[in-house]
């Protein structure tokens, strides 16, 4: 009975929600674009004095992160997610008349977090949502309840500032699976979209209604004998050690070549990575996987020096990030581990290195990347591995806008093919027909 109460109270208060969500949004849909612009540069505004603070807090409820890094990951949701200029409309003339396709909001949508990149994640969904002109709802990590919670109201308070509008973002009491899926599947809840599991994914599907769903991933990085391997390994030791590994983004398997695998490590060395032996790596592997092969999550997104302590591995002061060789099929190389420690695997030739980094990958669409100065095998690669991202002789994060002037993303809508998603995407595209008119070749 009282499980039951306490259920039909969480449903009480989605329901609640999801209808000042709604009234909300109906009230959104009146603002013109210069509303919309004028709500996300208050929103920015808001959020930019709070980014350190923000940092921390994520930092010690999940108990993951680095909060320097999660500091520049805050502030590149903030500053670089684009706005309204990402809803381009298309026009076709021709002497029929016109055809005009707008890109229109979706109206309420559910938007599930994980504790990886929790308010990274939710700034750049919120921002997207509100460019595209609708109302959020988040569901966040458990592990990020209270950072979450204070980053709504912060938005919240900008929002009401500039527009007059309240509960346009808004954030579940409770948090869990259970209740995720309750808000996924309220009928007025118009669009979903999750970053993190397969699992949540699957749950969003069932509920029948639009999907834009960042999955799992597993990043390879393939490095052949004719790259430059000090920019190779300086590349992959800025992305890999960036927050600890938490980026889905991040180069979490090195594909190379055995010819080339010795000055590798080498460069590696050389620009302060510990490389570690295979006894070593495997004792990392036993430390990070059960008896059943599941990922030891209490270890992921910590520190190197924790990490190798708790292995029996003596750490090398100051590195931030280690490397080592392992086989093709190891735990460490074949599941996603959110750690600094990235094992590196050996192939007789090119060929047979893009076979491996498939199956790293395991067709989960996310990211990999080469490290290359044959134009042909650029080519090659970035065909055959047909991922969301492909990175080219660059660290895995300036995909997403770090150290580039290239747009912010932090869900890449790998299983439902949006791949980093921004507001175009929040939205339903509409065609408008004019018959024999506007046409002035």
């Amino acid at each position: 009975m009282i499980q039951r109460n306490s259920e039909r109270k969480t449903m009480d208060a989605i329901g609640q929600i999801v209808c000042a969500s709604g009234q909300a949004y109906t009230a959104y849909r009146q603002c013109t674009l210069k509303d919309r612009k004028r709500t996300i540069e208050a929103v920015r505004k808001g959020l930019k004095g709070a980014v350190m603070n923000l940092a921390e807090m994520a930092c010690r409820e999940t108990g993951m992160g680095h909060s320097v890094d999660k500091a520049r990951k805050i502030a590149l949701a903030v500053d670089k997610t684009p706005g309204v200029e990402d809803l381009q409309t298309e026009v076709l003339t021709n002497d029929d008349g016109i055809v005009l396709t707008e890109l229109s909001s979706c109206g309420v949508i559910a938007a599930v977090h994980p504790c990886t990149n929790p308010i990274a994640v939710l700034i750049n969904t919120t921002i997207s949502a509100l460019a595209a002109g609708n109302a959020i709802i988040h569901c966040p990590h458990p592990r990020a309840f209270h950072s979450s919670q204070t980053a709504v109201e912060l938005i919240n308070a900008s929002i009401k500032e500039a527009i007059g509008i309240d509960h346009l973002v808004s954030m579940l009491p409770t948090t869990g699976h259970h209740v995720c899926e309750q808000l996924m599947n309220h009928p007025d809840v118009d669009m979903i979209v999750v970053t993190g599991s397969s699992t949540a994914v699957s749950a969003a599907f069932r509920a029948d209604k639009k999907v834009i769903g960042a999955g799992p991933a597993n990043p390879p990085v393939i490095v052949d004998e004719t790259a430059d391997l000090d920019r190779a390994a300086s590349a992959i030791a800025e992305s890999a050690a960036f927050d600890y590994n938490l980026m889905c983004v991040s180069e979490k398997a090195i594909v190379t070549l055995d010819c080339v695998a010795e000055p590798l490590l080498t460069a590696f060395a050389r620009v302060g990575v510990q490389v570690l032996d295979s006894k070593d790596m495997e004792k990392v592997e036993r430390l990070m996987f059960n008896a059943d092969g599941d990922v030891a999550r209490r270890y992921e997104g910590r520190p190197l020096k924790e990490i190798l302590d708790r292995a029996g591995v003596v750490y090398h002061y100051p590195a931030k990030l280690a490397v080592g060789e392992a086989r093709l099929n190891d735990l460490l190389v074949m599941k996603e581990v959110k750690i600094p420690i990235v094992p590196m695997v050996r192939m007789p030739d090119f060929k047979s290195a893009l076979t491996a980094a498939s199956q790293v990958e395991q067709n989960y669409h996310h990211t990999a990347g080469i490290h290359s100065r044959s134009i042909e095998r650029l080519d090659e690669a970035a065909r055959a591995m047909r991922t969301a991202i492909f990175v080219k002789n660059a660290p895995f994060i300036s995909s997403i806008g770090f150290g580039v002037d290239v747009p912010c993303a932090f869900s890449i809508a790998s299983q439902t093919g949006e791949g980093p998603i921004s507001a175009r995407h929040f939205t339903h595209r509409r065609r408008c027909v004019l018959s024999e008119a506007f046409q002035i070749k």
